[in-house]
Formats: structure tokens, sequence, C-alpha cells
């Protein structure tokens, strides 16, 4: 068995796996820092109901995030060393910005933002809840950094060193700025604002079926629609962005997307197709002459097909063809449904709609695929290289790995990380069914604890 096809596999899974939760987590921490601020400035014991519950399932998101992304970095060494030995200089640095300046931001907060509630003031809830949030968008970029070079590879000079080529950095802050580092970076989180958004529509929707907590779930469903769709209005706008960036240094990867072979002036954009990659033509509803408008401004400018580029560049083109339009497919649904549903708010009829509740439960998976989709076409869309120009996927493997090393480990880890997804599935479905609690106590904002209410209704406290 091919060792390369092993790898890519194993990693593609582990990534894949691991990219469920960080998302989740991105999301949830916008509205965690939403729902709390609206608490702190209204003293709406609504508002702490909402903030209190959605802190523990944001908790069983972020463990699973931690725990499925150590183990990519160590697969860059065991499965990958070539390609370690090559760019470990430049993918380092960013990885390591993301151990100092990101994750001990998270965890250093992380414990106020779980356990302090009753035990520091508001106002230190809230500064650690955004610090949390904050770090688990800077970890997202950083890591988004160190793969954007890999698309995009820029300020590096190649050197020898043992007798090895490698790639080491010349300007430290053009690699963390390359070209399409913050298109990228962008699209990625607010793609995670609107998966964390629909988690919470999801959960909201299950009580307004059930009758129960209704205006926990009210409140969360109205602004968790608010935020997807303020983000569902800015993915089209970054994703024309990125497009442009990939159509200059990635042309192989735009023509792809598109299933363009013949280099064409005024090339239509397709909405939805099939690609027949034999005969070299694509099937399929087709705009005309918008690609050419969308990506240069002009709609008889020209654009490269896949034919103007060898083709051992070319990277397998229906399925990066299918995986994009999937996820423009998905992203376009988001923002009619968000819309949609918050008219439908402002006239006080969303919650009597039950076909939409019930959509909206299951709705959860959407986002999900979105993003899963989203990776998949950009980095299926750049093979066959694993650094774009530079290096090539089959040449980053490790030579001393034997293929029954990896095909073991594969089967390990789809079988604990089976494990982990029940566990997660479990820990979710048990904090769902046990629905928020109940706090009845009173409220001290300026000491930031809650004093107990039977001690403070006794006789002898009420007399003085």
């Amino acid at each position: 068995m091919d060792v390369e096809l092993l790898s890519r596999l194993q990693f593609g899974f582990t990534a894949m796996f691991h990219y469920i939760f960080p998302p989740f987590s991105i999301g949830m921490g916008l509205l965690l820092v939403i729902f709390e601020s609206i608490y702190l400035y209204t003293k709406n014991p609504l508002y702490e109901k909402i903030t209190r519950f959605w802190i523990k399932i944001f908790a069983a998101n972020f463990s699973l995030g931690v725990a499925t992304g150590i183990v990519l970095e160590f697969e860059f060494g065991t499965n990958w060393s070539k390609y370690s030995r090559f760019v470990g200089d430049i993918f380092g640095s960013p990885l390591a910005a993301e151990g100092i300046f990101a994750f001990f931001l998270e965890s250093g907060f992380l414990a106020i933002l779980l356990f302090g509630w009753d035990r520091v003031k508001p106002w230190v809830h809230w500064f650690s809840t955004l610090m949390v949030a904050l770090g688990s968008m800077m970890s997202a970029f950083w890591i988004i950094v160190a793969n954007s070079w890999q698309q995009t590879p820029v300020a590096y000079k190649i050197v020898m060193e043992n007798g090895y080529e490698r790639a080491v950095i010349t300007d430290f802050w053009a690699v963390v700025f390359n070209p399409s580092s913050m298109p990228r970076f962008l699209h990625a989180i607010f793609g995670s604002y609107i998966q964390g958004a629909f988690l919470v529509i999801s959960v909201s929707a299950y009580y307004l079926l059930k009758k129960k907590h209704l205006e926990f779930a009210k409140k969360s469903i109205f602004i968790s629609l608010t935020v997807a769709g303020l983000s569902s209005i800015a993915q089209p706008l970054i994703g024309h962005w990125h497009a442009e960036v990939v159509a200059r240094y990635q042309p192989t990867k735009l023509a792809a997307f598109e299933g363009l072979f013949e280099t064409t002036k005024g090339a239509p954009l397709t909405l939805f197709g099939w690609v027949d990659t034999e005969n070299q033509k694509t099937y399929g509803l087709k705009i005309p002459k918008l690609l050419s408008f969308m990506v240069n401004g002009d709609a008889n400018s020209e654009i490269k097909g896949l034919n103007a580029y060898p083709k051992d560049l070319w990277p397998n083109v229906n399925q990066v063809f299918q995986s994009y339009h999937i996820m423009v497919a998905l992203g376009m649904l988001f923002l009619v449904l968000s819309f949609v549903s918050l008219y439908w708010y402002k006239k006080g009829t969303l919650f009597e709609k039950t076909w939409l509740m019930k959509f909206y439960v299951v709705s959860v998976v959407l986002p999900v695929i979105a993003n899963q989709a989203g990776w998949y076409s950009a980095e299926r869309g750049r093979q066959p290289w694993i650094v774009q120009g530079l290096l090539k996927t089959a040449d980053g493997v490790s030579p001393s790995v034997h293929w029954g090393e990896v095909l073991t480990s594969l089967i390990l880890f789809a079988l604990i990380y089976s494990l982990l997804f029940f566990s997660w599935t479990y820990i979710l479905n048990k904090e769902i069914q046990h629905g928020p609690e109940s706090h009845d106590h009173d409220h001290d904002p300026e000491a930031g604890y809650h004093k107990n209410k039977e001690f403070m209704d006794t006789p002898i406290i009420k007399k003085v």
C-alpha cells in the first residue's frame, strides 16, 4: 500500500475531525461575550441564565478541540518529516506564536470563565470571557497564517544545511501577512461565527418545540440569528477577496473551483453542475461572463483554464468543484434563512412556525459541512503541492515510515475518535436535557458572589 496516500488519509481524517470543534468554540465565544455584556448592562437574570448555560456547552467543545489539535502537530514529525525539515523554520514560527500568544491567553482565563462566576467580580468574569474568546480567534489566526504561507509562500530563502535544502524566514511579518492570510482568516472566523450561532439556534429550537425554557430559547435564538445573518453577509464579500488572491497565486485552484478547462475570455460562473474530467467538460447551470467580472472587474477579461498548465499539476477537479460549490450553496442558504427568520421574528410569527423549528434542530450540521467543504476545497485544490510551487506532497513524506504503521495508527485514531465523538455527543445531550439552571438568589454585582436567599430571609437578618 502507498505510504503517501495513507499518510494523507490519516492527516485528513484527524484534521477534519479536529475542525469540528474550534469553529464551535470561536462562534460560541463571541456569543458568550454578547450574552454576558447584555447581562452586565441590564442586570436581567435571564441573561445570567443564558450565559451560564452556554458556558457549559462551550467547555465541552473547547476541551475536544484542544485534545484533537495536539495530535496534528505530532503528525508533522512522524508522517511528514521531509516537509518538516524543509519548512520547519517558517511553519514552526507561527505555531510557536500560537502557543505563546493564544493558547496561554485562553488557558490563563479559562478557569475563571468556567469556575469564577461566584468567586470574582462580574467585570472580571466578563473580561475573562472576552479574553478566552479573543484567544480562540488568535489561535485560529496563527494556525491559518502557517497554512496560508503554504498556499502563498513569501519572504523566504532556500539554504543548504547538512546536504538538505531548507526554506528559512527572511521577514517574519511578511510571512504573517502573506497574501492569503487575512482573507482566509476572516473567512474562517465568520464561518465559525455561523457554526457557533447555529448550535445555539438548534438547541433553542429544540426547547421551543418541547415548550421548555421558552424565554431563554427566544432570546438565545434571536441574538444567534442576528450573528448568523451579519456573518452571512460578510462571507460573500470576504470570499470574493479570497477568490481574487486565489486567481493571482493559485490559478489552477480557481480553474478547478469552476471546472474551467479552456482559457476563456468572458468566463462563466457555474452555479452547480458536474465535471467530466476525462472529456474536459463541465455540465451545469452557468451565468455568462460572471467569473471574469468577479475576478477582474471586466466581464470580457481572460481567465486561464486548467489546460494552460501541465496535467500533473491539476488537483482532482470534480472533488474540488463539488466541495467548493457545496460551501457556497450552504453559505447562501444561511444568509436567506437568517434574514427571513429575523423578519418573521419582527412580525412575531417566527416561533409559530413548527416546521422551521424542526429544521433548525437538525440544521446545526449544515455549517459544519460548509466549513469542512471549504477546508477540503482549499487543501485539495492546491494539490499536488504541499507548499505551492516549492514542495510537492509526495516529496514531504517521512521515508522511514512503513505503510503498516500508518494504517495501524489510522485505525486506532478512528476507534479513539469515535469514542471521543460519542462522549462529546453524550455530554452535550445530557447538558441540553438538563437545561439551563434557575438562579433564584439575589446577586450582588459589586462583590461578585451570590447571597444565600434562604439565609437572607431569616427573621434576624430581616430585622437587621
